[in-house]
Parts: C-alpha cells; structure tokens; sequence
C-alpha cells in the first residue's frame, strides 16, 4: 500500500487543485467519506459541503465544492466539481453578506452555497 494518493479536484471551467495527499474528506449523497491510499475503488456523487486534502507534506487544503462526482482507483482520486473554490480564495465578508441576503431573499440554494463557502473559509483558517 503506498503512502500516498494523487489527487486532482477540477471544477467546470479550471483545474483547483493538484497533488499528492495523505487524506481527503468529502461530502457524497451517502455521506461524509474519507478516502486514503490503498481505498477501496469508488464511484460516488458530491454534494455541496468542504473538501478537506492532508498534502503528502502535512499541510492542509480546504476547497467549497457544488456538486460534481468522486472516483478513486490506483491510488488517484479525482474530484470532479460543478464548482469548487480554495478556501484562501474565498472573500469572507463578502460571502457573509451574499448569506444575509440569501436568508432575506429565502433563497435555499444561494444560502447553501454561502453557507459553505463560508464553513470552507472558516475550516482553513
């Protein structure tokens, strides 16, 4: 079993991210699962909620992702994402009043996505 996996999360219109990984944690319509080297092959669905990647080097990545699938095989897991930012490129303030104006507006899917873009920024940081 190696001791690393290579990850790669792409969104519709860009390439996120890219590297090797210890860990990666992400939200599926099963729930929440935690892939690592040696993981059994999967197929799964994404829901909107944190990706979370332990580097190979022992950092952290946190990436907000909308929607999109998960496979792992040999080792290489792919995140393939509606949308998906890095949590160092989310603009706090003003996803919090993208959030208030979500909530004013009783906007579900617009408050979701601020909601985790926010829990993303928040992990990271």
């Amino acid at each position: 079993m190696a001791a690393e996996l290579h990850v790669e999360l792409v969104a519709a219109d860009r390439q996120v991210w890219s590297g090797e990984a210890t860990l990666v944690v992400a939200r599926t319509t099963s729930g929440d699962i935690g892939v690592m080297p040696g993981h059994q092959p999967l197929l799964g669905v994404l829901e909107s909620g944190p990706v979370t990647i332990r580097t190979s080097d022992g950092g952290t990545v946190v990436a907000a992702v909308h929607g999109g699938f998960v496979s792992f095989a040999d080792n290489k897991l792919s995140l393939l994402a509606e949308i998906a930012e890095l949590a160092d490129e989310i603009d706090v303030q003003r996803t919090e009043q993208e959030l208030a104006r979500a909530k004013a507006e009783d906007d579900a899917a617009a408050e979701l996505r601020a909601d985790v873009r926010l829990r993303a920024a928040q992990a990271a940081g």
